[in-house]
């Protein structure tokens, strides 16, 4: 990672751009399907295996100490923080008195949760839960689980046994089949705090389906994805009584029109 930074100092971005193109035109965001289940026949799906092992082997470094930083089953030599989203995690922390429970919805084996324990673990009290597909569950368990990090397999498991007050949805609404049936049921919970993070946006009007392909060099695999249009995203969060506090750019970035945002909701029953 040192390398590909020093080279890039160097490259002019005419170059840089272009170089990005050519990977995108190969990989990233594909096609413009009528449904779902169309994308999702033409693609390997989330459940690959492949997935899992990646991300478990990365992440595994970071516990051990042997790596400081993973996303998307990637490893790197610096943190890449969101801070708007840790700020969303104090403040809702200051907000409950310095406790913080959080329900991290397809958090993956911990990668939100790693890439802020420097700053939450010195909170007075904190539950990181994830909410995953069993074979991640089982994983995380066997190999993550701990004192603060916990992992379910259903909503109303976790919200039984720890009380989350902070949702949570980082890189994953794109990939469900119906994002707002689940935020409906999520909602419903009456969260103090929403934080959406690395959530691909466009204003076109509607919600576009397509595939997104991930480059071999992270895992082979290939899903259906949305990109949602940002004022009806944001329209339904007024509906459902929460407010705005920010607006942010993901560390995604943008490409071709496909602005990776992040928002920061607070909830109308916080006074």
């Amino acid at each position: 990672m040192n390398l590909k930074r020093f080279i890039k100092l160097f490259l002019p971005p005419i170059i840089s751009t272009f170089l990005k193109k050519i990977v995108y035109s190969r990989y990233g965001w594909h096609g413009d399907y009528s449904s779902w289940e169309e994308a999702k026949r033409r693609s390997s799906g989330y459940d690959d295996v492949t997935i899992l092992k990646k991300v478990k082997e990365s992440l595994l470094k970071v516990k051990n100490g042997e790596a400081v930083y993973e996303r998307d089953g990637v490893i790197f030599d610096e943190i890449q923080y969101s801070w708007p989203l840790l700020a969303g995690l104090l403040l809702a922390s200051s907000i409950n008195k310095g406790n913080l429970s959080v329900l991290d919805f397809g958090g993956s084996l911990g990668t939100t949760y790693f890439q802020n324990r420097k700053f939450l673990s010195l909170l007075p009290n904190l539950s990181w839960n994830i909410i995953e597909q069993p074979h991640f569950v089982k994983e995380g368990r066997n190999y993550f689980q701990d004192e603060k990090l916990h992992f379910y397999e259903d909503i109303e498991t976790c919200i039984m046994k720890e009380q989350p007050t902070v949702l949570v949805l980082s890189g994953v609404l794109q990939c469900i089949e119906k994002p707002y049936e689940l935020l409906e049921n999520l909602l419903s919970y009456n969260f103090s705090i929403v934080i959406i993070d690395r959530t691909p946006f466009h204003n076109k009007g509607y919600d576009r389906i397509t595939i997104q392909k991930v480059p071999p060099s992270i895992y082979r695999a290939s899903y259906p994805c949305y990109i949602f249009d940002k004022q009806k995203f944001l329209s339904f969060f007024k509906m459902k009584g929460y407010s705005l506090i920010e607006e942010f750019d993901a560390i995604d970035g943008e490409y071709d029109n496909i602005n990776w945002k992040g928002f920061i909701f607070i909830g109308g029953n916080v006074k």
